[in-house]
Formats: C-alpha cells, structure tokens, sequence
C-alpha cells in the first residue's frame, strides 16, 4: 500500500510539473491571426502607423510585470549584421493588463533608438516580425535600458513564462 501511495505522489508531481512547463502566455492580436499578414495600416506604408492592437492571457498569478519584445529576424546582414530589428521594447506592462491597445506605443523604445513603436518596413521581401511577451517575477523599474540587450540582461533570471506572436510582412509594391 505504501509503495503504491509513492507511485501516485511521484505520478502527480510529474502531471504538476509537466502542466507547469507547457504553461504559456497567449499573446493576440484582432488586427491579423497568428501567421497571417500584419495589416498595412501599421507598417511604413502608412503614414505614422500605430502599434496593432495586442490581448494577452494565461499571465501567471506570481508575475510582476510583463515585457515585449517585437523584432523582424530576417533583415539583410548587408543591412544589419546582426540580421534582426527590434520594432518595439516594452517593459513593466502591469501583469494584470489584458494587453496594449491600438496606436498605444508612446512607451518602450526601439531599434532607431527613439521611444515607441515603428512599423514593419521590410527592405526586400516578405519578413517575419515576432511580438514576443515575458512574464516576470521582478520589476524592472529603474533599470538602466537603453536597447534590447540592456533589457535582456535585467530579465536574466527572472523570466517565469513566455508567449509569442508571429505576424508577416511584405512593403507594398509602388
């Protein structure tokens, strides 16, 4: 009977985890569906293009705040050597938002180094833009952010679930 009991805690420990680990952050947006075209209205082909409109769910109870990175990884090396934009970084969203609403992107930073969001603007062809959403177990507050890699490092270790959105672009053709 007692080894019995064992195999059920050891049974229920592994459901435990294994539901923990595919816990994920759902990340939306009513403007396109996951893996579809990003509507012009918010991308360089438009002029001063707001930030579509983004509903998260699934934010664990412990989190204190959430972040999001939006970035293009297919940009030309010749371009970037790096071969990724960052379009937006966002941090400390109150882990309890529903998410961020249309043309709200006065905060965060991006690539270009100025404040907010800026639209997909792909150079060549088609590319992929990533809205990536962190939740964490910290504040990042007074942190001292000043582009993406300065925001990762103040994530380092605090990150307790994620989710991500991909939505495509190609520039309109003139």
């Amino acid at each position: 009977m007692r080894k019995a009991f064992q195999y059920v805690v050891i049974a229920l420990a592994m459901l435990v985890i294994s539901l923990n680990a595919s816990a994920k952050i759902g990340i939306k947006s009513s403007a396109f569906a996951a893996g579809s075209s990003i509507p012009s209205k918010y991308t360089c082909d438009a002029q001063n293009p707001p930030n579509p409109p983004l509903e998260f769910s699934g934010v664990p109870k412990n989190a204190k705040s959430l972040v999001l990175i939006m970035y293009d990884p297919d940009v030309p090396k010749n371009l970037m050597p790096t071969g990724v934009f960052d379009h937006w970084l966002v941090w400390d969203i109150a882990p309890d938002s529903k998410g961020i609403k249309e043309g709200d992107s006065a905060q965060g930073l991006n690539g270009m180094g100025k404040a907010g969001y800026v639209g997909p603007c792909p150079p060549d062809r088609e590319h992929r833009y990533f809205f990536h959403i962190y939740a964490l177990d910290v504040k990042l507050g007074s942190a001292n952010i000043a582009n993406r890699k300065d925001l990762e490092d103040a994530m380092k270790g605090h990150v307790i679930d994620e989710g991500e959105l991909m939505g495509k672009y190609e520039k309109m053709k003139k």
